[in-house]
């Protein structure tokens, strides 16, 4: 906290991010689209909680004119069940940084595609124990070939699913060969 007479250089978003409540003086009305994507980065996936909803590639779109704030978010997959959840977690993200009526809306098309996951959330998922999705699925794996993925845990390519569904639908449930470690791969899609 800056002393008496001091100012404090940090931003609102600074600010609002450090803190657990709205401050009294909140002032949404100063924050930028920009702003309001910086607070959405640090809304977590409730099933994933090493990403956040920008990272996971879900958050569409930002919509702020001083007045409305409109978001877009489109789920994983139709009928996953956290797409509600985070929702809540966005609204009250929102409503905690001074926005009175955050408005999300659930977009469908285009379907949301592992391809939108960051760089960024891909090296997060593999260091929280995740194998992240690489690339698109091939014409092997469409055929029912295994894809070769790499452990997170050591690296090695000799691994082996053992279920096609692991902790949530959207993962696949693996084994590394090598560590012997089990792990979950974010299937593509």
């Amino acid at each position: 906290m800056p002393q008496h007479g001091e100012s404090d250089h940090r931003s609102a978003v600074d600010i609002l991010i450090a803190s657990d409540r709205v401050p009294a003086n909140a002032r949404p009305d100063l924050l930028t689209e920009d702003d309001i994507w910086t607070l959405l980065e640090e809304v977590k996936d409730p099933e994933v909680p090493a990403v956040s909803v920008v990272e996971l590639g879900i958050v569409r779109a930002v919509r702020w004119d001083g007045k409305e704030l409109s978001i877009d978010v489109t789920p994983t997959y139709s009928g996953c069940p956290a797409t509600e959840l985070i929702e809540e977690l966005i609204t009250e993200a929102m409503r905690a940084a001074g926005f009175r009526d955050p408005k999300i809306n659930q977009v469908l098309t285009p379907a949301w595609t592992t391809d939108w996951i960051t760089a960024e959330g891909k090296e997060k998922l593999r260091a929280f124990g995740i194998a992240p999705p690489e690339g698109s699925s091939s014409k092997l794996t469409l055929l029912g070939e295994p894809d070769v993925i790499a452990c997170p845990h050591c690296g090695s390519n000799d691994t082996e699913r053992v279920s096609e569904f692991g902790s949530t639908a959207c993962k696949a449930l693996y084994r590394c060969k090598e560590c012997l470690e089990p792990f979950d791969y974010f299937k593509c899609i």
